[in-house]
C-alpha cells in the first residue's frame, strides 16, 4: 500500500510561524509533525509515500530529501501554482499512488495522533472510501460527519429526522482516510477541489465506511495548539 502526506497548505492561522516554516515541520517536542507520520508509516511496512509541496516546499523536500533516512521512498507532487486543497492535491498526485484501483492512505500533514496504522481495514469492492473520525474539538463542536453502524453519513441528507438527530452523535473527520482511485474518477479534469463534496457524493451511495479514531489526536491548526500539545506530551512524557 502506499501513502500520501498532505503538505501543501498555507498555515495561515498558525502565523506568524509559518512565514518561514511549512507547517508540517513545526516541531512537537524535537520532531516534525510529518516525521510522525513517517516513523509510523515505515514501522508498519508502507514505505512508498507521496508528499504534496506548494507553500515553502523545497524546505521540506530539503529536509526529507529521498526518505532514506527514515526507511522510506519519497516522492514529491509539486503544486507549483499554489495549493489545489485536499482532493485537487490528491487528484494531481494519483499518477504516483495508483495500481490499478488499490486503495492509498492519505493524512494530513497538521495533525498529530499515536494512531497504529497495522490494523488498516480491507476495503471491499464496493467501498471507495474508509474515514477516521473524532470527538468534535473545541473549534469545530458541530462536526462533520454522522457515523451509523460503520457508514459515514453526511448530516445535512438526514436533518428531515428531527428526533434521529437529536439521539445521534455528530463527530469530525480527523484527516486520515483510506481512498480507492475510483473515488475521484469522475473528477479527474478538476483542478482547485476541495474533498468534502466528493465524499458528501459517495456517501449518499453509502460507499463510505468509518470508525471512531482511538488514541491522542490534534490539529495543530494555531500556535495556541501547538502549544498546548507540546505541554501535553512533556507532561505525558
Amino acid at each position: 500500500m502506499k501513502a500520501m502526506i498532505l503538505a501543501a497548505g498555507r498555515g495561515e492561522r498558525m502565523r506568524p510561524l509559518t512565514d518561514h516554516c511549512p507547517k508540517p515541520l513545526l516541531k512537537i517536542g524535537d520532531i516534525s509533525l510529518i516525521e510522525y507520520h513517517i516513523t509510523k508509516l515505515a514501522k508498519v511496512g508502507i514505505t512508498d509515500i507521496v508528499i504534496n509541496l506548494a507553500w515553502l516546499g523545497d524546505c521540506i523536500k530539503n529536509y526529507l530529501q529521498n526518505g532514506e533516512r527514515f526507511g522510506v521512498n519519497i516522492l514529491y507532487s509539486c503544486e507549483n501554482d499554489g495549493a489545489l486543497e485536499t482532493a485537487g492535491g490528491i487528484i494531481k498526485a494519483l499518477p504516483l499512488l495508483t495500481h490499478e484501483n488499490e486503495p492509498f492512505l492519505v493524512v494530513n500533514g497538521d495533525i498529530y495522533i499515536d494512531y497504529d496504522f497495522s490494523s488498516l481495514p480491507n476495503l471491499t469492492q464496493n467501498q471507495e472510501a474508509h474515514l477516521w473520525l473524532v470527538d468534535n474539538p473545541p473549534h469545530n463542536l458541530l462536526g462533520d460527519f454522522y457515523l451509523t453502524e460503520g457508514n459515514v453519513q453526511n448530516k445535512n441528507s438526514i436533518n428531515s429526522n428531527a428526533e434521529a438527530n437529536v439521539k445521534k452523535q455528530s463527530l469530525t473527520f480527523s484527516g486520515i482516510g483510506l481512498y480507492r482511485p475510483s473515488l475521484f474518477q469522475a473528477y479527474l479534469n478538476e483542478k482547485v477541489m476541495p474533498l468534502a463534496p466528493i465524499l458528501q457524493e459517495a456517501m449518499e451511495k453509502q460507499k463510505i465506511t468509518g470508525e471512531l479514531l482511538a488514541g491522542l489526536w490534534t490539529d495543530v491548526g494555531t500556535p495556541e495548539r501547538l502549544k498546548q500539545l507540546n505541554e501535553n506530551i512533556q507532561g505525558i512524557s
